[in-house]
């Protein structure tokens, strides 16, 4: 069943990235739009996450300050994610964001957590690190190392955030309140960024973009929430680097909807994944 919504997450992972695709092309790439993505996609996230959890809500101190690290993570990659887009090219971008969202975790899990170390992570690991730099293209621009290093970062803190909330010993709410919580904050946080942030010009919104961005904001909280639930039950060096190679995979097969087609490295790359993901189930432990 854990595998099951992970695979579900790693679908709707996949689906948000192509939304905030169609996202940026309509309402463009300054900052202003990336907290306005950050702030109703909280406000989705929101109110999908009451209705599942029957529009309950616990508090404790523990998950209160884990989920303000995790909406404040989430913000700052936001701006890092900006900052670096201005100095590298998307596919070296998604080239650190990927590798830091499974390596991370990946390491936690082993260090603090015990989890054990086999040949089916390791192989896992080496292919699906291959597929990603198989995917990278050259990039002229040297500036901004602060930046596309907090891409790294901050978006493995997010499983590693996770993991703790789930792991730790401390009275806490279900993951549902540590999902809505996040949700909460986020909007609150990004919303009171967005009244300070009075320059450039204001795109009025249209049905279509407010749309898009509530179905996605609503996806990517649900998808999140499934890997928290997940996260009880599955090391976490076994389902980031799951989660990892399945959106390459999602991603590129959702390109094929579209005009612009996948290259032969992309699809060489989407094989590197899968075959990884498969050595976590085919490799005896």
């Amino acid at each position: 069943m854990y595998y099951g919504l992970i695979t579900i997450a790693v679908v709707m992972f996949g689906a948000c990235f192509s939304m905030q695709d169609v996202y940026r092309r309509m309402r463009g790439s300054g900052l202003r739009t990336s907290l306005e993505s950050s702030f109703w996609g909280g406000v989705a996230g929101l109110a999908v996450l009451l209705i599942v959890n029957g529009f309950r809500l616990s508090f404790t101190p523990f998950t209160l300050l884990i989920a303000l690290l995790a909406a404040l993570n989430s913000i700052a990659f936001v701006f890092c994610s900006i900052k670096a887009l201005d100095t590298i090219n998307l596919s070296l971008f998604s080239l650190f964001s990927m590798l830091g969202g499974m390596l991370l975790p990946f390491l936690q899990g082993l260090i603090f957590f015990q989890e054990r170390l086999n040949a089916a992570k390791i192989l896992c690991l080496i292919l699906i690190t291959s597929a990603l730099c198989l995917t990278v293209t050259r990039s002229d621009k040297k500036k901004g190392t602060i930046y596309y290093a907090g891409v790294f970062l901050l978006n493995g803190m997010s499983g590693v955030l996770s993991k703790i909330f789930t792991s730790a010993p401390y009275a806490k709410g279900s993951s549902a309140d540590y999902s809505i919580w996040i949700a909460i904050l986020t909007a609150i946080l990004a919303g009171s960024a967005l009244l300070l942030h009075r320059s450039g010009e204001r795109k009025r919104y249209t049905a279509h973009a407010l749309a898009v961005v509530n179905l996605r904001g609503s996806l990517n909280q649900l998808a999140n929430y499934f890997l928290i639930i997940a996260l009880a039950h599955v090391d976490t060096s076994v389902q980031y680097p799951l989660v990892t190679g399945g959106v390459m995979i999602v991603s590129t097969l959702l390109c094929l909807l579209d005009k612009r087609k996948p290259s032969k490295k992309e699809m060489a790359s989407v094989a590197l994944a899968f075959l990884g993901m498969l050595a976590l189930f085919a490799i005896p432990i």
